[in-house]
């Protein structure tokens, strides 16, 4: 699958028009990455990387998922990445939700729940992906970091373990959590990404099309 496919190729009028879907798709993310947190069992490389640093500087973990986004799109600016409106609302949306949820969210006592909490949290990630870069309104910035990269030499896949070893090497000696829910997040989001989008995509032509219909 070509990460070119997402970096934004429709009018800006028309990413306004599809902005509730791409934040309904980044919604449902947040609140899968919350559930993680909250189980507390290992969370996805760059969550690690974020409740490190939160817990470094005394943030919210949210919070700090906000930051991260800011200075990852200024660097995708800086070189030139193409983003889109679902560019800056990954940054913005997936951290306020997080803190929203986890500070509505006691954890349970019952390690059984917070294994299904866990087991819950990658299948609600993929299908918030799913929806929002299925709407074709650009990559959220941890993605465009990764195309950024492959655009320079290295394939897709080894710009992105690239990158997540890095990130969860960082995170994991802040103190972020690394456990079995590492893995299962690792094992299962791709094939999950790939599953949601492949039946929420919306088709660009099928767009164009509607374009012209109303314009007419």
């Amino acid at each position: 699958m070509s990460r070119s496919r997402f970096i934004s190729h429709i009018t800006l009028a028309e990413q306004f028009r599809r902005l509730p879907r791409v934040v309904l798709g980044l919604t449902i993310f947040g609140v899968g990455i919350s559930l993680m947190i909250v189980a507390d069992l290992g969370l996805g490389p760059w969550d690690v990387f974020h409740q490190g640093l939160a817990e470094l500087v005394g943030v919210e973990i949210g919070t700090m998922i906000i930051l991260v986004g800011f200075v990852l799109v200024a660097i995708l600016l800086v070189v030139r990445e193409p983003i889109g409106l679902g560019t800056i609302a990954n940054m913005i949306v997936i951290g306020l939700t997080a803190n929203i949820v986890i500070a509505a969210l006691e954890q349970p006592d019952s390690l059984w729940f917070r294994s299904l909490m866990m087991l819950a949290g990658p299948v609600l990630v993929g299908l918030g992906t799913g929806i929002y870069l299925g709407s074709h309104c650009g990559p959220g910035p941890r993605d465009g970091l990764m195309t950024a990269i492959a655009r320079r030499g290295p394939k897709v896949w080894q710009a992105r373990t690239l990158i997540e070893v890095v990130v969860l090497s960082a995170g994991w000696l802040l103190g972020g959590s690394v456990g079995v829910g590492t893995v299962w997040f690792a094992l299962s989001v791709g094939p999950l990404v790939h599953f949601f989008l492949a039946r929420l995509e919306m088709d660009i032509a099928d767009e164009d099309r509607l374009v012209q219909t109303n314009k007419n």
